[in-house]
Protein backbone atom coordinates (compact mmCIF):
# COMPACT_ATOMS: atom_id res chain seq x y z
CA UNK A 1 0.00 0.00 0.00
CA UNK A 2 1.69 3.06 -1.30
CA UNK A 3 0.69 6.08 -0.05
CA UNK A 4 -1.11 7.57 3.21
CA UNK A 5 -5.02 9.11 3.87
CA UNK A 6 -5.91 10.86 6.21
CA UNK A 7 -9.43 9.47 6.58
CA UNK A 8 -10.41 6.04 7.43
CA UNK A 9 -12.70 4.18 5.02
CA UNK A 10 -15.63 2.38 4.55
CA UNK A 11 -14.71 -0.22 2.11
CA UNK A 12 -17.40 -2.53 0.33
CA UNK A 13 -15.57 -5.53 -0.87
CA UNK A 14 -17.39 -6.81 -3.97
CA UNK A 15 -16.65 -10.11 -5.85
CA UNK A 16 -18.34 -13.00 -6.65
CA UNK A 17 -20.96 -14.98 -4.42
CA UNK A 18 -23.01 -17.51 -6.79
CA UNK A 19 -21.13 -16.89 -9.66
CA UNK A 20 -19.29 -20.06 -10.87
CA UNK A 21 -20.95 -22.04 -8.48
CA UNK A 22 -24.23 -23.26 -9.85
CA UNK A 23 -25.28 -22.73 -6.42
CA UNK A 24 -23.10 -25.09 -4.92
CA UNK A 25 -22.52 -24.14 -1.03
CA UNK A 26 -19.31 -25.21 -0.94
CA UNK A 27 -18.42 -23.08 -4.04
CA UNK A 28 -20.24 -20.48 -2.55
CA UNK A 29 -18.18 -20.41 0.94
CA UNK A 30 -15.16 -20.52 -1.23
CA UNK A 31 -15.84 -17.65 -2.89
CA UNK A 32 -17.11 -15.86 0.23
CA UNK A 33 -13.71 -16.48 2.27
CA UNK A 34 -11.87 -14.87 -0.81
CA UNK A 35 -13.99 -12.11 -0.66
CA UNK A 36 -13.16 -12.40 3.89
CA UNK A 37 -9.52 -13.04 2.57
CA UNK A 38 -8.85 -9.02 2.15
CA UNK A 39 -10.87 -7.71 5.83
CA UNK A 40 -8.12 -8.03 7.66
CA UNK A 41 -5.08 -6.42 5.63
CA UNK A 42 -8.12 -3.59 5.18
CA UNK A 43 -8.46 -3.15 8.74
CA UNK A 44 -4.98 -3.34 9.52
CA UNK A 45 -4.42 -0.17 6.47
CA UNK A 46 -6.83 1.83 9.22
CA UNK A 47 -10.50 1.12 7.37
CA UNK A 48 -13.42 -0.41 8.10
CA UNK A 49 -13.74 -3.14 5.65
CA UNK A 50 -17.48 -4.68 4.76
CA UNK A 51 -19.13 -7.77 2.58
CA UNK A 52 -22.88 -7.08 1.74
CA UNK A 53 -23.12 -11.16 2.68
CA UNK A 54 -22.36 -9.78 5.99
CA UNK A 55 -25.90 -8.32 6.37
CA UNK A 56 -27.69 -9.61 3.63
CA UNK A 57 -27.43 -13.04 4.67
CA UNK A 58 -29.06 -12.93 8.07
CA UNK A 59 -31.35 -10.24 6.54
CA UNK A 60 -32.59 -13.11 3.82
CA UNK A 61 -32.93 -15.42 6.68
CA UNK A 62 -34.96 -13.25 9.02
CA UNK A 63 -37.38 -12.40 6.06
CA UNK A 64 -37.97 -16.32 5.18
CA UNK A 65 -35.34 -17.40 2.80
CA UNK A 66 -34.77 -21.47 2.46
CA UNK A 67 -32.81 -21.44 -0.38
CA UNK A 68 -30.55 -19.07 -2.57
CA UNK A 69 -32.68 -17.24 -5.24
CA UNK A 70 -35.93 -17.20 -3.79
CA UNK A 71 -38.02 -14.36 -3.31
CA UNK A 72 -37.09 -13.60 0.26
CA UNK A 73 -33.30 -13.79 -1.09
CA UNK A 74 -33.86 -11.77 -3.97
CA UNK A 75 -35.42 -8.96 -1.83
CA UNK A 76 -32.69 -8.55 0.28
CA UNK A 77 -29.52 -10.16 -1.28
CA UNK A 78 -28.74 -7.03 -3.87
CA UNK A 79 -30.72 -4.23 -2.54
CA UNK A 80 -28.96 -4.04 0.87
CA UNK A 81 -25.56 -4.13 -0.21
CA UNK A 82 -26.99 -1.14 -2.66
CA UNK A 83 -28.17 0.59 0.34
CA UNK A 84 -24.89 -0.31 2.19
CA UNK A 85 -22.67 1.64 -0.58
CA UNK A 86 -24.73 4.83 -0.07
CA UNK A 87 -22.68 4.83 3.79
CA UNK A 88 -19.31 3.67 1.96
CA UNK A 89 -16.73 5.35 0.32
CA UNK A 90 -14.92 3.53 -1.32
CA UNK A 91 -15.32 -0.11 -3.45
CA UNK A 92 -12.90 -3.07 -3.62
CA UNK A 93 -13.61 -5.30 -6.49
CA UNK A 94 -11.77 -8.75 -6.44
CA UNK A 95 -12.29 -12.50 -7.97
CA UNK A 96 -13.37 -13.47 -10.84
CA UNK A 97 -16.28 -12.09 -13.41
CA UNK A 98 -19.49 -11.43 -11.45
CA UNK A 99 -22.51 -9.40 -12.75
CA UNK A 100 -23.81 -8.67 -9.02
CA UNK A 101 -20.23 -7.15 -7.68
CA UNK A 102 -19.77 -5.72 -11.05
CA UNK A 103 -23.21 -3.60 -10.18
CA UNK A 104 -21.95 -3.30 -6.58
CA UNK A 105 -18.92 -1.02 -8.86
CA UNK A 106 -21.13 0.63 -11.30
CA UNK A 107 -23.37 1.53 -8.52
CA UNK A 108 -20.11 2.81 -6.29
CA UNK A 109 -19.05 4.66 -9.28
CA UNK A 110 -22.41 6.42 -9.75
CA UNK A 111 -22.02 7.45 -5.91
CA UNK A 112 -18.89 9.15 -6.43
CA UNK A 113 -16.82 6.28 -4.25
CA UNK A 114 -13.24 5.36 -4.67
CA UNK A 115 -13.01 1.74 -6.92
CA UNK A 116 -10.19 -0.20 -6.19
CA UNK A 117 -9.20 -3.04 -8.41
CA UNK A 118 -6.24 -4.32 -5.74
CA UNK A 119 -5.74 -4.05 -2.24
CA UNK A 120 -2.23 -2.44 -3.55
CA UNK A 121 -4.44 0.41 -4.47
CA UNK A 122 -6.08 1.09 -1.63
CA UNK A 123 -4.07 3.74 1.12
CA UNK A 124 -2.71 3.52 4.49
CA UNK A 125 -5.41 5.82 6.58
CA UNK A 126 -3.49 7.72 9.71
Amino acid sequence: MAFTSAKSMMILIAGPYRSGTNDDPALIRKNVELMESYSLPIFRAGHIPILGEWLALPLAALAGSTKIGDEPFNEVFHPIAVRLLEKCDAVLRVGGPSAGADEMVRVGRSLGLKIYNSLKEVPRSQ
